[in-house]
């Protein structure tokens, strides 16, 4: 498996960045909804910590990655694909970075303007303040942050769903193309069944004359 990204799909090192950013925006995502209705305890700080800990290491991957894209390239479209299909993948996912990077850099800053006290990146550093208290900032932060998820969810679920209907519907390695080689191939998905051809009567021996 190349780690580069070869011309035809995406190497391993974009595969890698791609699918843990997922998983962890998922994992943050289904604390972020939940997290607000826990009991004030002990707990309730731990999961906080968690949420934002996982939200600067997406941060941080999403810098890694949009670096990767700049040194390793992107592999070209799909042969045969429409040009205005290819812009609108492009914008798709130049604005998924965007709130990907976003996202983390809101919640921090209204951590920041909160005035609660520093908390440790997975209890292992203190992460800095981005400003001093301030209450309207801090409102502007929360509700800014809670925006961009659901505009972040709309556009991956969207992403989702493209990379699905070329899979099953066009049949070409879009979704393919960023797995491991030989995991999955359009051919993979359900083929429509073959219609029988019709017999050649030419074939047939003659009848027996009467």
């Amino acid at each position: 498996m190349s780690l580069k990204n070869p011309v035809d799909r995406w190497g391993g090192v974009s595969q890698l960045l791609h699918w843990t950013i997922a998983v962890l925006i998922l994992a943050i995502g289904a604390v972020g909804l939940v997290m607000g209705e826990l009991p004030r305890s002990p707990k309730w700080f731990w999961v906080y910590t968690a949420h934002k800990s996982l939200g600067l290491t997406v941060l941080a991957l999403v810098l890694v990655r949009i670096a990767w894209r700049l040194y390793a390239g992107a592999p070209a479209p799909v042969a045969g694909t429409p040009r205005w299909q290819a812009t609108v993948a492009s914008f798709t996912h130049g604005a998924i970075y965007v709130l990907i990077l976003a996202m983390p850099l809101s919640g921090w800053l209204y951590d920041s303007a909160s005035g609660l006290r520093p908390f440790r990146w997975f209890g292992l550093a203190e992460v800095p303040k981005l400003s001093p208290p301030d209450e309207s900032l801090a409102g502007a932060m929360h509700e800014a942050h809670e925006l961009l998820f659901w505009v972040l969810i709309a556009l991956v679920v969207a992403h989702a769903g493209a990379a699905l209907w070329h899979h099953f519907v066009q049949r070409d390695p879009t979704l393919a193309r960023m797995l491991p080689r030989g995991r999955l191939s359009p051919a993979s998905a359900a083929a429509p069944a073959a219609t029988p051809s019709p017999p050649d009567f030419h074939d047939l021996p003659p009848k027996d004359s009467a």
